[in-house]
């Protein structure tokens, strides 16, 4: 073994804590208590402040807003995303199965409220697919629309009513959830949702708007199907009343696909040279509306329009309350992806640009949105993914954009929105199918994806197909429980490497592949993972089959043992540091591998990747230690963390190792068992002679 300089003495972690580790008087400790515990009862100027500032972001970067550096980009970005709001607002309002109009209330209230609470600069809020989608089949479930005997629906006022009034319920219930979140500071939970399960629900989502918008791309007037196999169900549908399409609305879908799809192919390939993109959808809504008016299509080819949109506000009201015990499992999952969403959006335009999301507040942000849209017959919202990217392109600097974009959907309101009676719902059909061209370009990044990561790559598959034959909600919880899965299985089937030592140096490196050396005599294992109830039999079998250690074999080296003092007759040992070394004699005995090689002396565990243990881990790890002894083996920890180390003594683990055998590093563990081995060498040669 060639050595290495080493200029300190070596350390266990008894000796390194009394030396270097901060001893704390208990009075110093409970008089520091209570100056916390003042501190944060204390109700001065500057803490009411600062809980403000906190509560109501708006008052932290409003009073320094930079008028001459900001305002052109907030004005030129809110006026853009607010124009795309007024038909992505109606389209997605049709994928919750209630009128257009409930869908620019969405798309203003929430961006209001967002404004004043939320943290992320460039999040446009508002109706979101994915979340629409979701919302719709509740609807349905509950409300179903009333058919005729000849397939077409019957227009009922009440009937609306009620849709609307369970819609907003969800959204009041989503609301109440988040912000019983934001009291618990449960904002860590978005984490759940991983960057591959929110694009392949997104993905599968996206899939599912498509084919529901199919039906009312054709002219067909079916029911909209609800629960598992909710996509093969429509398409089925769809198939079976093919021969009863209305080739008028045909016509007009593919008239505008054709200049929708190439209008934003354009604008995506040359965003950096527009500085807004072209608003394609609210001139393709205004000429669409002409045309159907002047040709009165409604009436002589049965194109189904919009219908009566009111002027002014919805007058406040209470939701559907009755419906909340048989929508709480939905909106659970409701609740997630819009919160999930909105987080991930705001975390990635902040790290972009620079400055700080808080996830508690964005869960307040959007559970007051939620909460107070609810009573103006508003739907869930959520963060857009086509808006933020809109919002942020144009050159938004602060959330006062979000007051330029509720300026445009208040004209629209207030004047103009009568105007849009007579709009084509083929029209926003396409527009709603249009708009998801961001969520089939994610399918991409799947090579990459396989490239970088197999079990992400599993977990986005698994997700995706699960959201596409289970339907939303029942596909994101499979994707979440199945990404839960394989970190489990990851803990579970992580592998114990023998580590050898680099020439000359202090470091400790696998030797499968590395040019690392075992040193004689002497076994350094690392464990990569957590030692828990549901990995410690993996554990114990991993480690037992690299050091030899079977029943069969304890008993031998034990009769063996035996053999030799009865042999020797009088067995003197020597004890240095309270350890027994007449253990270190050199017996030559078949490795585990079944190499002629030295006897295993001591056994080296490296816990520097042990982040924690349980106690059915840490009974098992100390039983380990009894059977490594039994077989004449010397077990040496190394690098534990102070919470793993404090539950393996709670668990008896020095009623079998003594603090001598804990050690700061691995070098200084196996420092200490060269020079105990020199020492135990020594002294038997000098009572031999």
């Amino acid at each position: 073994m060639s050595g290495v300089a080493i200029y300190r003495s070596v350390y266990t972690e008894e000796c390194f804590n009394q030396r270097f580790g901060r001893s704390k008087d208990e009075e110093k400790a409970a008089q520091s208590l209570r100056q916390m515990a003042r501190r944060s009862c204390a109700c001065s100027r500057d803490v009411w402040r600062r809980f403000l500032e906190e509560r109501l972001p708006c008052l932290t970067w409003l009073p320094r807003y930079k008028f001459k550096r900001w305002l052109t980009g907030d004005v030129i970005s809110g006026l853009t995303v607010g124009i795309i709001h007024i038909p992505q607002g109606m389209a997605f309002a049709l994928l919750t199965s209630v009128a257009p109009v409930y869908g620019l209330y969405t798309s203003f209230f929430p961006v209001v409220l967002y404004m004043l609470f939320g943290t992320g600069r460039h999040v446009s809020t508002g109706t979101f697919a994915g979340i629409s989608l979701m919302t719709g089949s509740i609807v349905e479930r509950l409300v179903p629309h009333q058919m005729e005997w000849n397939g077409t629906s019957l227009e009922d006022p009440e009937l609306e009513r009620q849709r609307i009034s369970v819609a907003s319920a969800v959204a009041f219930l989503s609301g109440l959830m988040m912000i019983c979140m934001f009291v618990l500071q449960l904002g860590f939970l978005s984490t759940y949702l991983s960057d591959p399960i929110v694009k392949a629900f997104t993905s599968g989502t996206a899939c599912h708007v498509t084919i529901s918008q199919l039906n009312i791309m054709l002219g067909l007037r079916l029911p909209r199907f609800t629960g598992p196999f909710t996509l093969f169900k429509t398409l089925a549908s769809i198939l079976g009343a093919l021969s009863r399409t209305n080739i008028v609305e045909l016509i007009i879908s593919l008239i505008c696909l054709s200049i929708l799809i190439p209008v934003k192919e354009i604008s995506s390939r040359f965003r950096e040279k527009l500085r807004t993109p072209i608003p394609i959808e609210m001139v393709m809504i205004i000429v669409a509306t002409a045309i159907t008016f002047a040709t009165s299509l409604d009436e002589s080819c049965n194109v189904q329009v919009v219908g009566n949109i009111p002027a002014g506000f919805p007058k406040p009201q209470l939701p559907a309350v009755w419906s909340i015990p048989s929508i709480i499992g939905d909106t659970i999952a409701i609740t997630f992806v819009g919160y999930a969403v909105s987080v991930s959006l705001a975390m990635i335009y902040a790290e972009k640009h620079r400055y700080k999301i808080d996830p508690n507040q964005e869960l307040l942000a959007h559970g007051i949105s939620n909460t107070i849209s609810s009573l103006f017959t508003c739907f869930p919202s959520s963060a857009s993914l086509a808006t933020s990217d809109i919002l942020e392109s144009a050159g938004s600097y602060t959330q006062l954009a979000g007051f330029f974009t509720c300026l445009v959907i208040l004209v629209v309101l207030l004047l103009i929105g009568p105007l849009f009676y007579f709009l084509p719902k083929a029209v926003l059909a396409c527009i709603n199918v249009t708009s998801l061209r961001q969520m089939f370009l994610q399918f991409q990044d799947l090579p990459e994806l396989w490239r970088v990561s197999k079990m992400d790559f599993m977990v986005w598959v698994v997700t995706w197909l699960a959201v596409i034959l289970l339907n939303a909600d029942l596909g994101l919880a499979v994707g979440v429980v199945f990404s839960m899965m394989t970190v489990i299985c990851r803990t579970q089937r992580a592998g114990c490497s023998v580590l050898g030592r680099a020439s000359n140096t202090e470091i400790y490196r696998p030797v499968e592949s590395n040019l690392c050396h075992e040193i004689p005599g002497l076994k350094i294992l690392a464990y990569n993972a957590p030692i828990y109830y549901g990995n410690k039999n993996f554990f114990r079998d991993a480690m037992a089959k690299l050091i030899g250690l079977t029943p069969d074999k304890i008993k031998k080296r034990e009769k063996r043992k035996q053999a030799l003092e009865s042999a020797n007759k009088v067995v003197i040992p020597t004890i240095d540091n309270g350890l027994t070394q007449s253990n270190y004699a050199a017996h030559n005995h078949s490795s585990p591998s079944g190499k002629q090689e030295e006897q295993i002396q001591s056994v080296v565990i490296d816990c520097s990747s042990v982040l924690f243990i349980d106690t059915a881990g840490a009974r098992l790890f100390v039983q380990m230690c009894v059977e490594c002894q039994k077989a004449d083996m010397w077990v040496y920890l190394a690098e534990c963390n102070k919470d793993v180390l404090k539950i393996l003594m709670c668990s008896g683990l020095l009623n079998h190792l003594r603090p001598e055998q804990i050690f700061v590093t691995v070098h200084d563990a196996v420092v200490y068992i060269k020079q105990l081995k020199e020492a135990s060498s020594q002294k038997s040669t000098t009572i031999w002679v």
